[in-house]
């Protein structure tokens, strides 16, 4: 195309650069967002899932109150876009407000900071139809653009799947880990491999694996059902030497905290176990 820049090596194949001098000296391409100047974040942890409806953004949520109760300053990143659900869960309503210098999060109750395209909408029930680019424009704005007060732990609420807003924040934001939620089905457990394999491709460390649905623990008798099937867990963490970090409960008490806004309230002794772990993640 006459508009395309034209390479200056004297060897060059239009049809291919493969083996050109020229594009071995060419320097990587940095698509990586700046902080806020006013911003402070020490870690990034992405919660990502291989496919919906496995409980991440619960599971994301429940991770950011715990570590806030043991006295870190955390944040939630909502980086879902078109499915937004982490301000419902800490009953944070409203838009965010933005001055000559950034975009101010929302606080929850507790504290947490927390950004999310709700806080954007002129109805939070209406929809969000972007193509991928904006979805991950977007993301690296709430990154950049906001003000982050001196946060211990960001928590990046992930949308499902390997699409272009999981590339974005592997390339944009400077993360740190990654925790992948799965649940029991041995479907899932393949779509697992595959968010595992991007991690990999991406050079992003996974810190383990959280099983949500895991059982049932029924009140009447006391024993717990694998309402979902046989877990296969220990297989996929096995194959690629990663760690268990909790297996959740089948808990109307947890639906019924995030519909209602209070998932500050929610106390799990297995989320608790991984935000231990998570406090000593780089330390080993």
């Amino acid at each position: 195309m006459a508009n395309e820049k034209q390479c200056s090596s004297s060897t060059c194949n239009a049809n291919s650069c493969e083996g050109c001098g020229q594009a071995a000296k060419a320097k990587p391409v940095d698509f990586s967002a700046k902080l806020n100047p006013m911003s402070t974040v020490r870690k990034v942890i992405g919660i990502v899932s291989g496919k919906g409806g496995v409980g991440k953004s619960s599971v994301t949520a429940m991770l950011a109150a715990a570590m806030n109760r043991r006295n870190h300053k955390t944040a939630v990143l909502d980086a879902d876009i078109t499915g937004p659900s982490i301000p419902k869960s800490f009953g944070v309503k409203g838009r965010a407000n933005a001055n000559e210098i950034g975009i101010l999060p929302l606080t929850s109750a507790t504290g947490i900071e927390i950004i999310s395209a709700n806080m954007f909408l002129t109805n939070e029930s209406d929809p969000v139809v972007w193509r991928g680019p904006l979805l991950g424009n977007m993301v690296k704005q709430f990154w950049s653009d906001a003000i982050w007060t001196d946060i211990d732990y960001m928590f990046v609420d992930m949308p499902p799947g390997t699409g272009d807003v999981p590339l974005t924040v592997f390339q944009s934001l400077p993360v740190d880990g990654i925790i992948i939620v799965t649940s029991p089905q041995e479907l899932v457990s393949m779509i697992v491999t595959k968010a595992v394999k991007m991690a990999k491709m991406m050079n992003i460390p996974i810190l383990g694996l959280v099983e949500n649905y895991s059982y049932f623990h029924c009140p009447d008798n006391g024993k717990d059902y694998q309402i979902f099937g046989e877990s296969h867990l220990a297989e996929t963490a096995d194959a690629y030497g990663l760690k268990i970090l909790a297996q959740l409960p089948i808990d109307p008490a947890i639906a019924k905290a995030c519909d209602q806004g209070k998932v500050e309230d929610l106390q799990l002794q297995e989320i608790d176990s991984c935000c231990e772990y998570l406090e000593t993640a780089w330390k080993e």
